[in-house]
């Protein structure tokens, strides 16, 4: 089955927050120490994301990547994927992890099913990564990382941040590490959403700028011509090296996004720039059946018209999209509560 928006984008990507919890403090994510956390008793059970998730695939669902805050904090989590690996219409289960716990539980993860890996990796340099972080786990990252091939994860991306003024004279080295590591580099510009409150426009470092940069290195680039919804471009090196960009901020895919975000506590927003979500665990707990489950989305999600990132670009004062005092307030308005 397949349910399309009003913009005729089909309901195909979910991202599934786990936790709300991290164990970094990232100065574009979570730059504060201590936040409203979601209740715990709030938080879905493993049998009850398992059961959304059915209703989700009956949909069109083929895709979903478990996120937090820091999945990983998340008790017994192969459990999880154990549970959601074997579901017959599934093509694809990755996970987005900062890496810190990755190390110890890569082998865990790969025996349980899971797919794929993406690390968050914004820096080689340790005392890089402890500005950035204020954490001092520098090598545990790098460690999770070569444990991946080891275990015998393929397809590993590792996404980075790019912020102009912190990071963006490390591009190339991150090209040449994700070479060895193996994994495909992945640049995101910085965006204006979640905890980015000091975001502005002058930091962002556009794709453009970044293919100039690794132009001047490597000389040719050629864009790997695909037909994807995913939401890097992605481009060759001379040598066959492939890297992806990913220009939320100056060029949106919103045109092609068939992504939507349920969030630990059963919170599903349809758009990252979402202000306000469905409850999908109300439901569930009351007993609502699976055909019951599936009006509701399908309901919300033909009546979708979210082009956020689109919005956000053609505004002429362009500021960070929630303010520090109403992040305190609510966190469903929190990045690291709804998956990134």
């Amino acid at each position: 089955m397949r349910i399309d928006d009003r913009y005729g984008r089909p309901l195909r990507n979910l991202r599934i927050s786990v936790t709300d919890r991290c164990n970094l403090r990232c100065q574009y994510c979570m730059p504060e120490e201590e936040y409203v956390w979601l209740p715990r008793e709030e938080i879905l059970h493993f049998e009850e994301i398992s059961a959304l998730t059915d209703v989700f695939m009956d949909l069109g669902v083929d895709k979903i990547r478990l996120t937090g805050g820091e999945p990983l904090l998340r008790r017994d989590l192969p459990r999880l994927i154990r549970l959601l690996a074997p579901k017959p219409r599934l093509r694809d289960l990755a996970i987005t992890t900062n890496g810190v716990l990755l190390l110890e539980q890569a082998r865990a993860l790969k025996d349980a099913g899971l797919h794929r890996v993406t690390v968050s990796l914004d820096t080689l340099r340790p005392d890089r990564f402890a500005a950035l972080t204020r954490r001092q786990t520098h090598a545990q990252v790098l460690e999770g990382i070569g444990a991946l091939a080891r275990v015998g994860f393929a397809g590993t991306k590792l996404d980075t941040v790019v912020i102009r003024g912190v990071n963006e004279d490390e591009i190339v080295d991150l090209i040449e590490f994700g070479k060895q590591a193996p994994a495909e580099v992945r640049f995101i510009e910085y965006m204006d959403v979640g905890g980015a409150t000091r975001w502005s426009m002058d930091q962002v470092v556009s794709r453009v700028e970044m293919l100039k940069i690794l132009e001047s290195r490597y000389g040719r680039i050629e864009p790997v011509l695909e037909e994807t919804t995913a939401p890097a471009d992605r481009y060759r090196l001379p040598d066959g090296t492939v890297f992806g960009v990913i220009s939320s901020t100056t060029a949106p895919f919103c045109a092609a996004c068939d992504r939507s975000r349920l969030t630990a506590d059963g919170v599903w927003y349809l758009c990252l720039y979402a202000l306000q979500g469905t409850d999908l665990r109300g439901p569930v707990r009351r007993g609502a059946t699976r055909e019951e489950l599936a009006g509701l989305v399908t309901g919300r999600w033909r009546e979708r018209a979210d082009r956020g990132a689109e919005q956000r670009l053609a505004l002429r004062e362009r500021t960070p999209l929630v303010q520090i005092a109403r992040l305190k307030e609510d966190p469903h308005l929190e990045m690291h509560t709804r998956g990134g």
